[in-house]
Formats: C-alpha cells, sequence, structure tokens
C-alpha cells in the first residue's frame, strides 16, 4: 500500500511541542513505509495567518529534520472548496442557518438548564423561503451546517486507540461555512485529504470526535476516509495544556532561547507516550525503524522540559567535533571539544570551558603551602596527557597528599571549580606557562620560591 500522510498547522502563532509530536509521528511512519510526509498549510483564517509564523513553521521543521515532499496552501483552493460546497448544497448535505451566536448560546443554556445535550436543534433545516427571506431582509447571512445522517454509527479501527464508535445522533451538525463565507477546518480538511490521496491521518485523541464527524463528509462526498490514528494529548508536567499562542514550549524558544539540540526534541516527542525508553538518539534512522502505533498508549503523556535538558546532554556528551564545530564558540578546537564535552549540558557551556582553559580565571587557593609545594614540582619539558600523572605523583611523595586531598585543591586552582572534565588532557590544554602563572596567585609561592632552590 502506498502512505501519504500530512502535517497541517495553521501559520497563526509558532509550533510547540505538542503539535510538533503530531509532525514527527508522521514524518516517521512515512519514512518507515516508503511514504510521502505532505505539509498542508491550514492558511484559510486570512486575518491571522501571517506569513511570518508560515516561515517559523517552515525554519521549525527544517531544523527538527522533518523534511516533506509535498505542500499546499489551502488559501490557495477557495475556488475548490466553493465547488464541494455547491455540490452538498445541491445533495441536500449542506443547509443555511440564520440564527446569531447569542441565540444560539441562549439555545445552548436552555437545553442544559433542562438536562438536555446541548445539540443543534436542526431549526435551520426546518426553514420556509419566506423566513429565510425575512431573516435576510434584517440583514441576516447564514451560517451553513452539514447535515449529519442519523441513525448512524460512525466505526473504525483506530491505529492507537483500537476500535473506535460513535453515535452520530450524539453530535450536532457542523457548521462548515461562517456568515463571512469563510471556512472551518472541516471542509477544506476533508477535500484537501481526498484531492491529494492521504492515506492515513494522525493526530491528537481530541479529533476523535471531529473525525466521527468528517467520515460522513467523506462519505457525501464519494469517499472513504483514510486511516485514523489518534494519539493521547500531551501535556505539562503538572497537567495543563499546551498552548501555541502564548508560546508555551514553543520549539523557537527552545532553539534559541534554551539553545537545545533538535535531537533532543525528536527524540523525546518520538517516544513519549510509547512503550520504549526515553534515550537519545543522534540520528533518525533508528527510530524510524522502531515506530510502531502499537507501542503507544492511551493514557495521557506529560512534558517535562527536564527531560528535555536530559537528553540534550547526553547528546552533546556523544556528538562529534566535527557534527557542531560550525556552532560552537571561535576558538574553541577539536581537542578542546573532546575535553569539555562530556561536562556540557548545551553547546553554549563548551565556550565556558574555552574560557577556563585560555583565562583569566581566579584560581581558588585554600591551602597555600600545599599548591606551593605542588608548583615547585611541575615537570619540565613537553607536556602531554601523562604530565599530570607524574605531577600529581611527585606532589604526593612530597605532601603525603592523597585521592581528594590531593586532586581537589590542584582542580581547584587551576580552574577555579571543584568540578570537570579529567585534568589530564585538561592540563596540556592550559598549557606550562598558564598553570604556573595560576599557582603563582599564592603569595606563599614567591617565598617558597625564594627560600628554596627549585
Amino acid at each position: 500500500m502506498s502512505v501519504k500522510v500530512r502535517f497541517a498547522p495553521s501559520p497563526t502563532g509558532r509550533l510547540h511541542v505538542g503539535n510538533v509530536r503530531t509532525a514527527i509521528s508522521n514524518w516517521l511512519f512515512a519514512r518507515k513505509m516508503g511514504g510521502v510526509f505532505f505539509l498542508r498549510i491550514d492558511d484559510t483564517d486570512v486575518e491571522r495567518s501571517t506569513q511570518e509564523y508560515e516561515d517559523g513553521i517552515r525554519e521549525d521543521l527544517i531544523w527538527l529534520g522533518l523534511n516533506w515532499d509535498e505542500e499546499a496552501h489551502q488559501s490557495k483552493r477557495f475556488d475548490r472548496y466553493d465547488e464541494v460546497v455547491e455540490k452538498l448544497k445541491s445533495d441536500g448535505r449542506l443547509y443555511a442557518c440564520y440564527e446569531t451566536a447569542q441565540e444560539l448560546e441562549l439555545k445552548r443554556k436552555i437545553q442544559l438548564g433542562q438536562g438536555k445535550p446541548p445539540l443543534y436543534d436542526r431549526t435551520g433545516l426546518n426553514l420556509t423561503d419566506e423566513e429565510k427571506a425575512a431573516f435576510e431582509a434584517e440583514g441576516r447571512k447564514p451560517h451553513w451546517r452539514f447535515k449529519l445522517q442519523t441513525p448512524a454509527r460512525v466505526e473504525w479501527d483506530d491505529l492507537v486507540r483500537g476500535h473506535q464508535n460513535f453515535d452520530i445522533e450524539a453530535l450536532s451538525d457542523p457548521i462548515l461555512v461562517r456568515e463571512d463565507g469563510s471556512y472551518l477546518y472541516t471542509l477544506p480538511s476533508v477535500v484537501d485529504d481526498i484531492d491529494f490521496g492521504i492515506t492515513h491521518i494522525m493526530r491528537g485523541e481530541d479529533h476523535s470526535a471531529n473525525s466521527a464527524v468528517q467520515t460522513q463528509v467523506f462519505e457525501a462526498l464519494g469517499a472513504k476516509a483514510p486511516e485514523m490514528a489518534h494519539f493521547a494529548l500531551l501535556t505539562g508536567a503538572k497537567g495543563e495544556g499546551l498552548s501555541k499562542r502564548l508560546g508555551s514550549a514553543s520549539i523557537k524558544s527552545y532553539r534559541e532561547e534554551d539553545g537545545l539540540e533538535a535531537m533532543s526534541i525528536v527524540s523525546l516527542l518520538a517516544k513519549i507516550g510509547s512503550s520504549d525508553p526515553i534515550e537519545p538518539f543522534t540520528s533518525m534512522e533508528p527510530l524510524i525503524e522502531q515506530f510502531e502505533f502499537s507501542k503507544f498508549s492511551r493514557a495521557t503523556a506529560k512534558f517535562d522540559p527536564r527531560d528535555l535538558e536530559l537528553l540534550n546532554a547526553k547528546i552533546l556528551h556523544v556528538t562529534e567535533y566535527a557534527v557542531v564545530k560550525d556552532r560552537l564558540d571561535s576558538g574553541v578546537t577539536e581537542d578542546i571539544w573532546n575535553v569539555a564535552r562530556a561536562n556540557i549540558e548545551k553547546l553554549a557551556d563548551a565556550g565556558d570551558w574555552l574560557h577556563i582553559i585560555k583565562g583569566p580565571i581566579k584560581p581558588e587557593i585554600n591551602d597555600g603551602e600545599f599548591i606551593a609545594k605542588a608548583a615547585k614540582l611541575l615537570p619540565e619539558g613537553e607536556w602531554d596527557a601523562t604530565t599530570w600523572k607524574i605531577w600529581t605523583t611527585a606532589v604526593k611523595e612530597v605532601t603525603g597528599a592523597r585521592g581528594r586531598d590531593l586532586f581537589m585543591p590542584l582542580r581547584q586552582a587551576l580552574t577555579g571549580l571543584d568540578h570537570g572534565p579529567e585534568m589530564a588532557p585538561l592540563l596540556p590544554l592550559i598549557g606550562e606557562e598558564e598553570v604556573r602563572k595560576r599557582l603563582s596567585t599564592n603569595p606563599l609561592h614567591y617565598k617558597l620560591h625564594e627560600d628554596t632552590q627549585i
């Protein structure tokens, strides 16, 4: 079977982890099946859609490695949607309604007050031509509802949630066209899925009821609904929703403000809510190979930004210099990267270690006499990865210091920190001249230097 899936963002805000998770799942499935990943820009909301947000969507997808094979803009297909609207009208499946928003809200409150479900009562379906003319004489313009076939049940075997069964009588006839003639999501989406040959619809479980309605729209247009997969919703660590309009957890903020690697985001969102463990990936290939609908749970998945930070660090720890060299601070060489990468959480942290290596820093010296003795024992000649061991062995023999009492004062004096990379490769990067300079900041060094021949 030839597979074609779509990711359909609206350019009315930045992408956030919730809709990017959908994009990743669609992309992985398409690549695993050798299919097509179709980018559809849902820009029917002309007032709120902007080129800036559309450019942002593309920027985010490219950064994440989610390349697309085909694309389309809904704003360029209004003639096609108009054609379908006329067909549905002539078939008696689209009917005019003249209630105002306030009147509909009043009906809803009355139904709720009577203990009834707030469903549209199909008043518009029973209007006479005279009544319609009277409304239009008042200046009212109709909105258009799709007439659901009732009684009926819509069923499908969901690739994530299993067998789904919806009683159509429990749903209101959906509005497809607003008073101003603009389209809501449902009609353009179904028409596009038909015209572009979409085989699988993959999205959040909050669209399940929409899928039941859309199935009848597919059938009204002589088509069969694609296979469907509805993933459990993604919430924040405390169960709160993720909003793109508020910029919550936007991909742009993770990239530009937090400095995260793209694969940390992909690694988490590809596995969250599944039976697979969350672990760092440096390439897409294993994620493609491991993707299976059967692994995903129906339980809500919680997204914790701290998980991203942990994954980010683990990815950087195994990342080769060639992969990141163009994004590193000037001066971070391959040798510095190989020493520093195991001790950073974000790429920018490598610049901190460049500063520690090249200086200037403020050494931390708590035992001046110990450091002064250690300075006298620094090896002469060419320094390499063996110099640290030669030096510390000599210091141990002279001072009797061992373990932490030996190594920590030296680390603090040379880096100003009590943690960091192994000192053996770090010492030659700092260099003999700089090491002697840092150790000589201790006044006792000068005294011992004057009193004792080195």
